[in-house]
């Protein structure tokens, strides 16, 4: 009986793996709102002929805002940005046939929320910077 070469095989294993087409690509934002100032990372995926998901970077679709710039997956929003909501779009690259849009707001509110570190969880001395949190505090002592 012959042998046949591992990296053949390997080979073969890739290829039959990889050979799976995109059936279709959605949107699977992981928040409901952007950030100003900040690269928002915008997750697409494809979903596959046998029914798996495969997350898709800016090697396999096209992404575009007309509003905001991309870089890889990342939308960056400048700080100054003045309007209410953006949309991007996601073109497959393999069939540009294939093409989602999606409308989304931007955050309107800062970021003023406080998290305590590693030491203040541990210690339990994390000072409480949350209003309503601090006023629970009153009433239940």
């Amino acid at each position: 009986m012959k042998k046949i070469p591992i990296f053949i095989i390997v080979l073969i294993c890739a290829t039959t793996t990889f050979s799976q087409k995109v059936d279709s690509i959605s949107f699977h934002l992981y928040t409901d709102s952007l950030k100003k100032g900040q690269h928002n990372y915008i997750n697409v995926d494809g979903k596959l002929t046998n029914g798996r998901w495969l997350p898709l970077t800016a090697k396999e679709v096209i992404l575009s805002c007309s509003e905001a710039q991309f870089e890889g997956n990342e939308l960056i929003i400048p700080a100054d940005f003045k309007e209410e909501k953006v949309t991007i779009r996601a073109v497959l690259k393999s069939n540009p046939v294939m093409a989602i849009e999606k409308t989304i707001w931007i955050k309107k509110k800062p970021d003023d929320e406080w998290l305590p570190t590693k030491n203040d969880v541990i210690n339990n001395t994390a000072p409480n910077k949350n209003k309503r949190n601090n006023k629970s505090q009153l009433t239940d002592s």
